[in-house]
């Protein structure tokens, strides 16, 4: 053993070890910190790390993880890993133990009784894509200066784990995670773009031809899709070679950046460079960068003005995915809702107040030269053209993102009401039940410390919705009944339906009647019962969130968008996911997918049975549903076992 971890530190952390494997069971928290402790001294070197994983095997029987968040293995969820290996204290050192018995199982060094090794590798495979940026650690003088805590170990442990995994494996995992959040279009794709720029590290290992080809794909979306912009990097470099291009040449250079933006969602600050340039030099062109379809066309000649305002105020190298969120725009035909015109206008001259002009700045780069208008009106043109890409980050603020989704959708006009109210005056206001409530009045909410990685639009207004929300359910706490039936109403506006079912009683915390709860649903949302009405309107509605083991998490707000037959002809569920992970397996088979199932962009689907299976909440119009009665038996029977031997565990189950 090299003499950087000595004798004295193994023979410290097997006497604990031994000690802990001794003790009853009632008394393993005693002896738990002795061998966190000793782990953590190992822990400070590579050697420490291959010692560690000698005694992988018998750590989950000695009770390192007894009576803690990491005791059962099956229930361990890859995406929280990162966040506990940059954590301080023990949630550090026992997740690098967790990982390393996971590694175990994998290898077969370890027999779980709920893990197979197959499950592990999954695991630890789905880890590695979610933790890119660490296995392939960016080199630049930000990330050394803005290490986060243990990023060092964490680097060390996934090197550790990544000689284990085959690069075959890796890089399948990591183009199947880049397809399916591009597939989702997204509006902040910093991760995604992390994703593939780190996915250039994997072409100089064993990756295959076809792989290879669809890397270098999206490598190419976000670096220079034409071959003028891929050599070309430098914004400044690029709009040079532009002004000796002849007409011809810059239609196929548009047409090139066009089609790589509508195929992967994606954006390269070219893409903005080229579209200031087309709009002072020759704006003919515009629809060909954008890739626009007649009904965009037209939008864009109707509002041109306007468009090339926009395009000068908002497009540059850093906001370069608003290109797309322009294009999108467009094809909405949003520039004709009356209010909108002017309330883009006002943005451009908006008197931003400082913690939000603060707030905003680091969205972007250092020395880009933008204003805090820019930062605003790019994220702005986004939403607009990306309504379903909004996304909640790492906050639990799913309404207030569900809220941005569905006013972008149907109210345009009151959004760019209330941005330029949060941004401007710091306050916004909504009226529940006669009484005005104002964001400045109130303090908390979901988030008081919001994670800054949103879009622009987010960041400022989410803090005051979340307040709001916050506020109003607090109102309705005490009257018996779930409050979502007042709220959403009041909080989304007049097209959520007053009609509201839910399956728990609130008084007694019971699952009753939930026969009549699924029927109910069935009849005024599922084609064949209710009377052919369909959505007009997206319906918030509230659902269990459960791991792939069928295990309750907790609950989650989406909103339905429509509900229609597949390609293959079943009946599926389309919904707005707000974490932008819309594709999850939620146990006993329930995937929801984002591709391949007649999902538009940003759209999660699962077949309608599956979807009833998690619902727990849903808005209705009385007026407009079929005869419950006439749902089959064998449906309801199939819903109820799927919900029973998930989130029903939970639950007491009470039959009228």
């Amino acid at each position: 053993m090299p003499s950087e971890v000595t004798e004295g530190k193994i023979a410290r952390f097997s006497r604990s070890l031994t000690r802990l494997e001794e003790a009853p069971s009632y008394a393993k928290s005693r002896y738990q910190t002795d061998v966190y402790q000793e782990a953590n001294r190992l822990l400070d070197t590579e050697e420490g790390l291959e010692v560690l994983y000698q005694y992988a095997h018998r750590l989950d029987d000695a009770g390192v993880f007894q009576d803690g968040p990491w005791e059962d293995a099956s229930k361990l969820q890859a995406p929280l890993v990162a966040g506990s290996l940059q954590a301080k204290g023990l949630p550090y050192v026992i997740e690098m133990l967790s990982d390393l018995r996971m590694l175990a199982i994998a290898e077969g060094k370890a027999i779980h009784p709920k893990v197979s090794q197959e499950m592990a590798m999954d695991f630890l495979n789905e880890v590695m894509a979610l933790n890119l940026d660490l296995l392939f650690p960016d080199a630049s003088e930000a990330s050394r200066i803005e290490k986060k805590e243990n990023t060092v170990e964490a680097q060390r442990l996934f090197r550790f784990i990544s000689q284990y995994l085959s690069s075959t494996a890796l890089s399948e995992t990591l183009i199947y995670e880049i397809e399916r959040l591009t597939a989702q279009r997204p509006i902040t794709v910093k991760r995604t773009v992390s994703m593939i720029r780190m996915a250039k590290e994997m072409l100089r290992t064993e990756t295959s031809g076809t792989q290879s080809k669809v890397l270098e794909q999206y490598i190419a979306s976000i670096e220079g899709p034409s071959q003028l912009s891929s050599d070309n990097p430098l914004p400044n470099d690029y709009r040079k070679q532009l002004m000796a291009l002849s007409t011809e040449e810059l239609r196929k250079e548009s047409e090139a950046l066009g089609i790589s933006m509508r195929k992967t969602g994606l954006c390269s600050p070219q893409h903005s460079v080229l579209a200031r340039f087309l709009s002072r030099k020759s704006p003919h062109l515009l629809p060909v960068l954008l890739q626009l379809t007649g009904k965009g066309k037209a939008n864009l000649e109707e509002h041109a003005e306007l468009v090339h305002q926009l395009i000068k105020v908002a497009l540059f190298p850093s906001t370069c995915q608003s290109v797309y969120g322009l294009a999108l725009l467009l094809e909405r035909g949003v520039l004709s809702a009356s209010p909108v015109m002017p309330g883009l206008r006002r943005l451009i001259e908006l008197d931003i107040r400082p913690e939000v002009r603060s707030a905003l700045f680091k969205t972007v780069g250092e020395g880009e030269g933008l204003t805090a208008n820019s930062i605003l009106l790019a994220g702005v043109i986004s939403v607009l053209g990306q309504p379903l890409g909004v996304g909640q980050g790492l906050n639990p603020t799913c309404q207030a993102a569900r809220g941005i989704s569905l006013w972008a959708q149907h109210a345009p006009g009151y959004l760019l009401e209330i941005i330029p109210r949060a941004a401007r005056d710091g306050d916004i206001d909504m009226v529940f039940e006669g009484v005005q409530i104002h964001s400045k009045d109130l303090q908390g909410g979901l988030a008081p410390d919001l994670h800054p990685e949103l879009d622009p639009v987010s960041l400022v207004l989410v803090p005051h919705l979340d307040r709001i929300y916050s506020e109003m359910m607090s109102r309705v706490a005490l009257r018996g009944e779930d409050g979502h039936r007042w709220v959403n109403p009041a909080f989304y506006g007049d097209w959520v339906q007053k009609g509201f079912s839910t399956v728990i009683e609130p008084i007694t915390g019971s699952v009753t009647d939930y026969p009549g709860f699924v029927r109910l649903f069935y009849a005024t949302h599922h084609p064949e019962y209710n009377d052919d009405y369909e959505l007009i309107y997206p319906n918030p509605v509230g659902i269990f969130i459960t791991n792939v083991h069928g295990k309750m998490l907790g609950f989650h707000a989406v909103s339905i968008q429509r509900i229609a037959k597949s390609p293959n002809g079943e009946y599926r569920v389309y919904f707005y996911n707000p974490n932008n992970d819309g594709s999850q397996n939620w146990g006993q088979g329930i995937e929801s997918t984002v591709m391949d199932q007649g999902e538009l962009p940003g759209e999660s689907s699962l077949p309608f049975d599956e979807f009833t299976s998690r619902l727990y909440a849903f808005h209705y119009n009385p007026y407009e549903q079929g005869d419950a009665y006439a749902v089959e038996a064998e449906n309801v029977s199939s819903v109820k076992s799927m919900a029973l031997d998930s989130w029903g565990q939970e639950y007491t189950w009470i039959s009228k």
